[in-house]
């Protein structure tokens, strides 16, 4: 997520780093750090972090919290924490670093669990294929086991079977559905503030830019075709954006948050 706020009535509040944000910044630097200065220890960490699919051998309850931590490479952590930083920073100087980070960590985990459920979806329905073309549950239990060496012998099945497998064995990770919140809640608070994508530097007003970025990431994750690159978890994306749509919402029906905050356009 290369995006940053080009116009905002108090631009005070982007001069430093607020405090839950810059603690978020030096845990998750501080983990991808890690992983290049400990090589030994890189693949656990990665391993044991990352959100694996809820059959997999490798699954645990604590990932839905620590995938967020956790970065492919460079360029993924480098633009999660650009954005954390933008975003982030206006937020908590306006929410205050308790309900900031709240609502960070509940669009991370909600983001995990869409992310997680839409996965769950799409294995049953690929294993039910399987199971109509006459496989085992034990059969395919044994495939998944092997690691991809007993794929059927048909080619149509091998393509399913090829599917299931990237389900099974592609973990999530990364920091971006809790962004993805954070820029919803933005826009929520912010509708007129300009925006623009870091390497397309026209400033759009929020409340157009956050939602054809969100239909975007939707139209990626039912289609296939992302303009992100591969492996890409969309639905986290999309799964972010609606927990902190909810919750700004619930936040301020419960008086919260102001009803209307919009910022002035830029001259």
């Amino acid at each position: 997520m290369g995006c940053e706020p080009r116009s905002f009535r108090n631009l005070e509040v982007m001069r430093t780093i607020s405090r839950a944000v810059f603690g978020l910044l030096l845990v998750n630097i501080a983990v991808f750090a890690a992983g290049f200065l400990l090589p030994d220890w890189r693949e656990q960490i990665i391993t044991t972090g990352e959100l694996w699919f809820p059959t997999n051998e490798n699954f645990a309850l604590w990932q839905v919290v620590s995938y967020m931590f956790l970065h492919a490479d460079f360029s993924h952590i480098f633009f999660n924490m650009y954005a954390l930083v933008s975003f982030g920073t206006v937020l908590e100087r306006e929410w205050g670093a308790e309900r900031f980070l709240v609502f960070y960590f509940l669009c991370g985990i909600g983001a995990g669990l869409v992310q997680l459920g839409v996965n769950w979806y799409e294995f049953a329905r690929l294993h039910g294929h399987l199971l109509a073309a006459g496989m085992t549950p034990d059969t395919i239990n044994a495939m998944l086991a092997s690691g991809g060496e007993k794929l059927p012998a048909n080619p149509a099945l091998q393509s399913v079977a090829v599917d299931l497998f990237r389900i099974y064995l592609a973990p999530t990770l990364g920091a971006s559905g809790a962004i993805y919140g954070l820029l919803v809640a933005f826009g929520f608070l912010h509708p007129n503030a300009k925006l623009s994508l870091m390497f397309i530097p026209v400033p759009i007003a929020a409340k157009f830019f956050i939602p054809g970025v969100l239909l975007l990431d939707l139209f990626s994750g039912l289609t296939g075709f992302s303009l992100f690159g591969a492996g890409v978890a969309h639905f986290a994306h999309v799964g972010g954006a609606v927990i902190g749509f909810l919750l700004m919402l619930l936040w301020r029906y419960r008086g919260r948050v102001p009803a209307s905050i919009t910022a002035r356009p830029a001259a």
